[in-house]
């Protein structure tokens, strides 16, 4: 077992090698470790005056004008041109707006309606069998909407229970409960081999490691914004359409601000060009310009997805090392892959009581979060977290299991 001296030391020059370091600044942070920005990222210093702004002088005196002279209007395809480089896509593929749960319905019925206008008998929807919950009742909602059987599959056995009937695939980038990263380019040409269309959930994925949404050819993504991206409790989430798509797309929630003529107030509806497809009503302005704010941090100083990757794989193998050196053999055992590529930016443990194994680490400056029954998960930003975090999370964690 290693001496924590050994290893504080270790995070100390480690931190200070950190290319990424002074990105720590930019956030509003405590002396809180904090390792739970895979359910919620922690606030850009500068987005209060930010949105300050947005209250008192866009809405406060320019009021209704902010529509268009404040660019409320184009905001949701011009926040999403600023997230597609963070997820490997061209602009004018991604449109910000409602919630993730809203865009995986809107994303998995166009899906299925476009593979049962390519040909007959398309009439099964395969879905992710540990995904999210909700990834869940969106995709038995879609199936009975679509006529469609809903085939839950772990996404390794996607490839061998794809058929003739598969229409569509939803499938989770990064799983939320333990961390696995799934493969999505074998996946994705998986589920083109077979004729059917891919919809990716990168909610624990995107600002934290490269996806390639158009290098791999994905049909259509969504994701959150308030995890690795720090746009805020609640931010609205995005949705991808692939360029060559987009004149297909046929969203089940067609709305006045998708219409091709949105202040025509026409009875009959004619879908808009381009990303607009994903738009549905009136979007949250106040959330999404948070968001906007929010995304400045990737700007300064050109931080880059792939130092955010180097830096999150090198912070969970650490964290890992630590727990080995610090936890007594057989109180924790981790569920996430120890191969880079099949990890995402958490680590989960599984743990007896994690709930309150949980409660008492936060009551001692540690901050993640459990799932139930038995897992501990701790998120990884590589943008505000540091080894010296990481050390201390272990040793706490260590104390905490001992005594």
């Amino acid at each position: 077992m290693s001496e924590p001296r050994s290893l504080a030391g270790e995070a100390e020059q480690l931190d200070a090698a950190d290319g990424l370091a002074a990105v720590r600044e930019r956030f509003v942070l405590d002396d809180v470790t904090y390792l739970d920005g895979n359910s919620l990222g922690a606030l850009p210093a500068h987005v209060p005056a930010r949105v300050d702004d947005v209250v008192r002088r866009q809405w406060g005196e320019l009021r209704i004008r902010s529509w268009e002279e404040s660019g409320w209007w184009t905001a949701p395809e011009r926040i999403g041109d600023r997230i597609a480089p963070l997820v490997g896509a061209a602009a004018g593929q991604i449109v910000v707006g409602d919630s993730t749960s809203v865009n995986v319905f809107k994303a998995l019925v166009a899906a299925v309606r476009m593979a049962q206008e390519d040909g007959p008998g398309r009439d099964e929807i395969l879905v992710d069998a540990t995904t999210f919950p909700t990834d869940g009742y969106i995709a038995e909602s879609a199936a009975r909407m679509t006529g469609c059987a809903l085939r839950p599959v772990a996404p390794a056995e996607v490839p061998s229970a794809l058929g003739d009937r598969t229409a569509a695939v939803l499938l989770n980038h990064v799983d939320y409960r333990t961390g696995r990263l799934h493969d999505l380019p074998a996946l994705t040409a998986a589920v083109h081999a077979a004729g059917a269309y891919a919809v990716w959930d990168l909610c624990h994925s995107a600002g934290a490691l490269p996806v390639g949404l158009d290098e791999h050819g994905v049909d259509l993504a969504v994701g959150c914004t308030y995890k690795y991206l720090n746009g805020g409790p609640g931010s609205p989430a995005y949705l991808y359409v692939r360029r060559d798509l987009q004149p297909r797309f046929d969203s089940p929630l067609p709305g006045w601000n998708s219409h091709a003529e949105p202040f025509g107030m026409r009875s009959d509806y004619a879908p808009a060009s381009g990303a607009v497809r994903g738009r549905v009503g009136t979007p949250d302005i106040l959330s999404l310009l948070a968001l906007e704010a929010a995304l400045d941090v990737w700007d300064e100083d050109g931080v880059s997805v792939a130092a955010v990757r180097e830096k999150s794989l090198a912070l969970t193998d650490f964290f890992l090392r630590c727990v080995d050196a610090y936890v007594p053999a057989g109180r924790v055992e981790s569920v996430t892959p120890a191969a880079h590529g099949e990890r995402g930016s958490q680590v989960a443990l599984r743990c007896d009581d994690a709930g309150e194994v949980m409660k008492r680490l936060i009551e001692r400056g540690v901050v993640g979060d459990y799932r139930a029954p038995d897992v501990l998960r701790f998120g990884f930003t590589p943008l505000y977290v540091g080894f010296a975090d990481v050390e201390r999370a272990a040793r706490v964690l260590a104390r905490t299991l001992t005594g």
